[in-house]
């Protein structure tokens, strides 16, 4: 079983197989890439006599997809056949099929299928908390089965980043990093939708962090100043109430740490540019400081800091990002281990 960008990379190599199970909870992920698939092994003037779909809901038997597999390609090396949602994939779910006495008969035949056909399933879980199956495993040992799990980090801001572009809309990578910490846990098709609106939001003019926060955020950045700040002042009690009302107001843990992350950097680029020697209207300029009040306020609370310890609360925050996002640990329990770690 590989995952999303396995296939991704077996694909830009060329090492495409006769048979594919695409699982998982997010279908328009899976949709997209079994798209690039077809892209790569048809011709654009031939797809209609080379591609055929089969409704996996609604098919009376399997016959009729063993027909088009053995069918020869038209003008063509290849020839793709897909059964969408087939969910007699996930029998052993309770999840019942038209085809439920046939899966014997389908496994025996996913082990000749014919190598001028490439044959492609999908299916779709029904829960978030759902995992592939017995049936699913078993079939790992004759096909290529490739979970399609949901995309996060720099896979997700990439792919997100592309929504933007094909709007014509700019946006910084901070602000795209926050929107994706944001976005984290939904499926493609939502996360384009929610690009969609924002892209509306903004008509004629690039995106800014103050439009993310209008449409997408209960929490402040005042919110996270006064975290730092409780941090600063080796208030740990305060620190960590703050971050509780920050969630319970609705905000994010993956929004969180990123301001808070963002917050240190800023803290840091600003106290280094001082011991530089560099002036106000320089510092401000470099770093983008719109606001003099907001420029001397970070001032005051750089003085609190050292280089090495901003420099370890950074390193602390990357440390947590990377545990949120390969763990799947609790979000909310990181940002106080945080809190507690760069208080110490």
């Amino acid at each position: 079983m590989i995952d999303i960008a396995a296939f991704n990379k077996n694909l830009k190599n060329g090492h495409i197989e006769n048979c594919y199970l695409f699982c998982g909870n997010d279908e328009s992920l899976m949709r997209e890439n079994i798209r690039l698939l077809i892209k790569r092994v048809l011709k654009p003037d031939f797809i209609d006599l080379n591609y055929v779909k089969f409704d996996g809901n609604s098919l009376e038997n399997f016959d009729a997809v063993i027909n088009a597999c053995e069918t020869l390609p038209f003008m063509s090396d290849k020839k793709v056949v897909l059964v969408y949602r087939a969910s007699f994939m996930e029998e052993e779910r309770g999840y019942k099929s038209k085809l439920s006495g046939e899966f014997k008969k389908i496994k025996g035949y996913l082990k000749n299928v014919p190598q001028q056909c490439i044959l492609i399933f999908y299916c779709v879980f029904k829960s978030k908390r759902d995992k592939p199956g017995r049936i699913i495993y078993s079939l790992d040992k004759d096909i290529c089965v490739v979970k399609a799990d949901k995309i996060k980090g720099y896979q997700l801001e990439n792919k997100v980043q592309k929504f933007f572009q094909i709007r014509g809309k700019n946006i910084r990578k901070m602000d795209l990093r926050i929107f994706c910490n944001l976005m984290e846990g939904n499926n493609l098709s939502v996360i384009e939708n929610e690009v969609e609106k924002l892209c509306c939001y903004t008509c004629g003019r690039d995106i800014k962090r103050e439009d993310i926060q209008k449409m997408f955020l209960s929490g402040s950045e005042e919110d996270i100043f006064d975290v730092v700040n409780a941090i600063s002042n080796k208030n740990l009690k305060r620190a960590l109430y703050l971050l509780n009302e920050l969630v319970d107001s609705g905000a994010k843990t993956n929004y969180i740490l990123s301001m808070i992350e963002r917050q240190f950097s800023m803290l840091f680029k600003i106290k280094l540019l001082l011991e530089r020697g560099k002036k106000k209207p320089e510092i401000m300029k470099l770093l983008k400081i719109k606001s003099g009040y907001g420029y001397s306020i970070m001032v005051q609370q750089s003085k609190k800091f050292t280089l090495r310890q901003l420099k370890r609360s950074i390193g602390l925050c990357l440390n947590t990002e990377k545990n949120m996002k390969s763990l799947s640990l609790d979000g909310k329990t990181e940002l106080e281990l945080l809190l507690i770690n760069t208080v110490a």
